[in-house]
């Protein structure tokens, strides 16, 4: 799933139009059209600071948006900063592997969901 597919789906689980979330994020219905189509004219996707309110208004996941939006969360980042020895070694792990790790600590890993 894309971000703007993301976006679409969270706003039509409200019954919303792109008029009702353009206007509880303050921005304009056309730039949300564009976000959710992904035809931005400026760069892939949207502001950090409009994710948020976005994640607000739709009651999302930010950290799943800034993900699709290809952008890596504050949470991980500074983890990452902490421990980037440990972040190498999961980035060397193959998919079953990765599983693994995921159930020892008590995850579900993601189905369909492919690491590269």
């Amino acid at each position: 799933m894309t971000f703007g597919q993301k976006v679409r789906e969270l706003r039509h689980a409200k019954d919303w139009s792109l008029r009702d979330l353009a206007a509880k994020v303050d921005v304009g219905f056309t730039y949300l059209s564009r976000v959710e189509n992904e035809r931005l004219n400026f760069g892939d996707y949207p502001s950090d600071a409009l994710i948020h309110r976005l994640a607000d208004a739709l009651d999302a996941d930010e950290e799943e948006l800034l993900i699709l939006a290809k952008r890596v969360p504050e949470t991980v980042r500074k983890r990452f900063l902490q421990r980037p020895d440990a972040f190498r070694v999961f980035a060397k792990c193959d998919d079953a592997t990765l599983d693994k790790l995921l159930k020892a600590l008590g995850q579900k890993p993601q189905v369909g969901k492919k690491t590269k």
